[in-house]
């Protein structure tokens, strides 16, 4: 690739130039047609060329593009809030809008130590995740999540928060079969918080259905029960990070709904607009709140496009068309058929598992099937796959690390 003025994430790779999309395909500038299999980052969960969406983001635009959340409100921003709140679980019902998945984890770690200060638990500001997961990239999501590979050049700047095995069962880290395991990863919740001391530990935060980092790993059933009663026996918050399985991909609003497991704080977004603006945020239960307002109701928290307009118009947009045309059914029926075509790959020499809910898929690839033995990492197979991918006119979210991090691939 010559060399532009643009600052590019590998310089190892040869990006197409996408002149536009529609539907489920995109098309660069040379006319040649991709099937966006993956939605871009897991993304675009109602297609491309929307123009509604499009309408409705410049109509914003021209109303009023930006106010500062500091000083002022929008409708716009209480009418989404609502929209968001009557799909959301239980109590779950007051939502703080920001711009990325990374600032809606941050958002969730800030609000997790505020409510244990609240709570007169002063020691509490550790946050437990697990290994082989991702919340974002910037130090306080990074610190979170648990993808060694990505990790190991940041390692002196993230904070020291402690994860647990992640529920994998293709892999079990204790060598162990369900249902004989006796969910022994979600017991590791409660090893990790004894040893680490529980008056440290303020919230757990987990991805319902494990995206980037495990492609799409489902944990099993009983897992997210266990991981509720350990929370509450130790008064510790669950933070479900719906950032990718959220809105609708798995045939639930909420992925964490498939386990009828109640969270205290949802991260959302990706699909909340689908792409056309960037807009994410936090779902918080009612029970949080109200401390936090009897407590003075002031969360010290914000960023200058938190509660956009402009992407909140977009969020309306999109959540007429979920709604309208029933994605979220859909992506149920939907993915029942795919997962059942998919199964097929299992014939494959190097596809070891095949998983998913919903139109959450993915395919993890081996070297040796009997043994489960991944590829090198020198090899790069799954980069290896998008890549032909490509070339045959689709795109795929590679992915890493499955094994231990740095080992493990899939799509």
């Amino acid at each position: 690739m010559s060399r532009d003025h643009v600052l590019y994430r590998d310089y190892t790779k040869r990006y197409p130039t996408i002149t536009h999309g529609q539907g489920v395909y995109l098309y660069d500038d040379t006319g040649k047609r991709y099937i966006d299999a993956c939605g871009g980052a897991v993304v675009v969960n109602v297609g491309h060329g929307r123009g509604e969406v499009a309408e409705a983001v410049a109509a914003q635009a021209k109303a009023v593009g930006y106010i500062s959340s500091q000083r002022a409100r929008t409708q716009i921003q209480i009418d989404l809030s609502e929209r968001i709140a009557k799909h959301a679980p239980g109590d779950l019902s007051n939502v703080f809008f920001v711009s990325s998945g990374s600032e809606a984890s941050e958002s969730a770690l800030k609000l997790a130590r505020h409510h244990s200060l609240d709570k007169g638990r002063t020691e509490a500001y550790k946050v437990v995740s697990r290994w082989q997961s991702y919340h974002g990239n910037t130090i306080g999501a990074m610190s979170l999540g648990g993808r060694t590979g990505g990790r190991i050049r940041y390692t002196p700047l993230l904070i020291d928060f402690p994860h647990i095995v992640p529920p994998y069962c293709y892999r079990c880290p204790f060598g162990l079969t369900y249902p004989s395991c006796d969910l022994a990863c979600a017991r590791d919740l409660e090893r990790t918080i004894r040893q680490t001391g529980a008056n440290s530990i303020t919230a757990f935060i987990a991805e319902p259905v494990i995206g980037a980092t495990l492609g799409a790993a489902v944990p099993p059933d009983g897992y997210y029960q266990l991981v509720r009663e350990i929370c509450d026996k130790y008064d510790i918050l669950f933070i479900a990070d719906e950032v990718m399985a959220g809105m609708g991909r798995t045939g639930a609003w909420f992925s964490i709904e498939h386990w009828s497991v109640l969270p205290d704080i949802i991260c959302f977004g990706k699909g909340i607009s689908s792409g056309y603006t960037p807009l994410s945020g936090i779902i918080v239960s009612d029970r949080i709140v109200d401390l936090l307002i009897q407590k003075g109701g002031r969360f010290g928290h914000g960023h200058t496009h938190t509660a956009n307009p402009v992407a909140l118009a977009a969020g309306i947009a999109v959540l007429d068309i979920l709604e309208r045309e029933k994605l979220v059914e859909r992506a149920r029926t939907q993915g029942a058929y795919l997962m059942e075509k998919l199964q097929q790959l299992r014939e494959r020499k190097h596809v070891g598992d095949v998983r998913g809910k919903g139109l959450m898929v993915g395919v993890e690839f081996v070297r040796d099937k009997r043994t489960k033995e991944p590829f090198p990492a020198e090899v790069h197979f799954t980069e290896r796959v998008a890549q032909r991918g490509m070339e045959k006119g689709a795109f795929f979210l590679a992915g890493n690390g499955s094994v231990d991090g740095v080992l493990g691939d899939h799509i």
